[in-house]
This record gives C-alpha cells, sequence and structure tokens, in this order.
C-alpha cells in the first residue's frame, strides 16, 4: 500500500503538466524552445488537437495504471491490464484521430 502512496505523489507534477498541456497546447509546444523563434509562431489546429488528445489520453493512461495497481498485486494482472490500455490507446490514434484529422482538412 505505501508504494500506491508515494506512485501516486510521484505523478502528481505530471498530472500537472498534463492538465497544463490540455488547457494551453500552443504554451506547452513553445516550452523550452521559445528562444529560437523572433515572433510568436502559428500552430496548425491539427497540431493542437493532438495535443490535446495525447495530454487527454496520457491522462487516461496514468489514471489506469494507478487503478490497476490499487486493485491488481500480481505484476503479471498488471502488465495485461496496461497492454491493454496500450492497445487501445493506439488504436485511438491511429484510426480513430486519422479519420477525424482527414475530415477537418476537406
Amino acid at each position: 500500500m505505501g508504494e500506491i502512496i508515494i506512485l501516486f505523489i510521484t505523478l502528481i507534477p505530471l498530472y500537472i503538466v498534463l492538465i497544463w498541456t490540455y488547457f494551453n497546447p500552443e504554451e506547452s509546444m513553445l516550452y523550452g524552445q521559445r528562444w529560437m523563434y523572433k515572433e510568436q509562431p502559428e500552430f496548425s489546429k491539427r497540431a493542437i488537437k493532438y495535443t490535446k488528445f495525447v495530454s487527454v489520453n496520457f491522462i487516461v493512461l496514468l489514471t489506469t495504471f494507478l487503478i490497476g495497481s490499487f486493485f491488481f498485486d500480481n505484476y503479471r494482472f498488471r502488465l495485461i491490464f496496461a497492454l491493454g490500455v496500450f492497445v487501445y490507446i493506439g488504436y485511438l490514434i491511429f484510426f480513430k484521430l486519422r479519420s477525424e484529422i482527414l475530415k477537418s482538412d476537406e
């Protein structure tokens, strides 16, 4: 039980960064690279949508990882649970988001 609490405490900064990335995608894409531009660059709607999509999916992934580590004591169950979530997110990225982006470009 103690390792779950330590894991939760160490993941709090990552949650904060992911929430910030969702609400300020332009700022997060420029983080650490603002010095390269003289003016504020314009990002495409596709890049902003992708950044928000990735941040939401990582929030879901971290949450399911925490829930999985709380309920499953066996490492095999955790591995199968995490692999299932990765496959689902991969499906969303490659099929759902791709078709949505292609619809928005037309």
